[in-house]
């Protein structure tokens, strides 16, 4: 049981970083029906922004997310103005395409600029192991999976209680009738992106907390397990966005448990073909149908 438990940890704590990643995937689809892969990218650039400030700047590792989060969310908001609005009206695949464009922009640009190695991510936090009943509990880990839970609450406020929040979910719904109300459609979707770039920030920051090691490709494989987390919970669900990323943390550290850490990525994609072939909804999806 202590091994259960033990795992059950490590997986919430991991998961907590996924479910960040995979709100950013879920709000852009929910409102321009779009798969932003450069999403995964942006998380890479939060963690370079932390390693910058911390290093030189010698931020605190609060000041240090912050700072990330508003980066990033400027990032996205600046993607978003220059790749993707003018690709608003054309087929679907073109701005699928172009998002796959920008990722490998980011990637590659960081990899020319900064140099393609890996680097130590510089450990602001002193780590402190707590053992309860055998299990032992970093504060690393309590930082992470409270920062997590706060940032995914916070989302949740601004989505349910907030001007623009009711905005988003009015454009989610049908933007051409948002538009007819009143609702700024532009803002709408720029303050989306600039919302789920933020998250992104922030689990790069935590991410390079979590292993110490950061490098411009690390965006990679986290986005794309992000975007399976989203597929499960049901893409276009906050709640279920949230709920996947736990649940493919999980996944993942118990596999890694029994001696499959090999196989750890390709069970998450088993899990994807899955959830596609049985309920491709997700979780929380609706089953809605669509005019053709």
């Amino acid at each position: 049981m202590q091994i259960f438990f033990q795992q059950v940890i490590n997986g919430l704590s991991l998961g907590s970083i996924y479910a960040l990643l995979a709100l950013g995937y879920t709000m852009v689809y929910g409102i321009i029906k779009l798969i932003n892969f450069a999403h995964g990218d942006i998380y890479m650039l939060g963690a370079f922004w932390g390693y910058y400030v911390i290093n030189v700047w010698h931020f605190n590792f609060i000041l240090a997310l912050l700072s990330a989060m508003l980066v990033c969310g400027l990032s996205g908001v600046i993607i978003e103005y220059l790749a993707y609005r003018p690709l608003r009206n054309s087929p679907r695949i073109t701005a699928l395409i172009t998002a796959i464009g920008v990722s490998f922009l980011l990637e590659n640009g960081m990899s020319y600029l900064f140099g393609s190695n890996a680097r130590d991510f510089p450990q602001v936090v002193k780590q402190v192991n707590y053992n309860i009943g055998g299990v032992r509990i970093s504060n690393i880990q309590l930082e992470i999976l409270i920062t997590s839970c706060v940032l995914m609450l916070i989302l949740q406020l601004i989505i349910k209680r907030t001007k623009m929040g009711r905005a988003m979910r009015a454009v989610s719904v049908d933007n051409a009738a948002a538009e007819l109300v009143g609702v700024d459609l532009n803002r709408t979707i720029s303050f989306t992106f600039a919302l789920g770039s933020a998250m992104a920030g922030a689990a790069g920051v935590m991410i390079g907390l979590y292993y110490n090691s950061i490098d411009p490709l690390m965006g990679l494989t986290p986005g794309i397990k992000a975007f399976v987390a989203a597929v499960v919970g049901g893409i276009g669900s906050v709640p279920g966005a949230s709920l996947g990323g736990f649940l493919i943390g999980l996944l993942e550290t118990f596999v890694q448990s029994i001696g499959l850490s090999a196989y750890k990525d390709a069970v998450v994609y088993v899990v994807l073909i899955v959830i596609l072939l049985i309920r491709p909804m997700g979780i929380f999806g609706k089953n809605v149908k669509e005019k053709v």
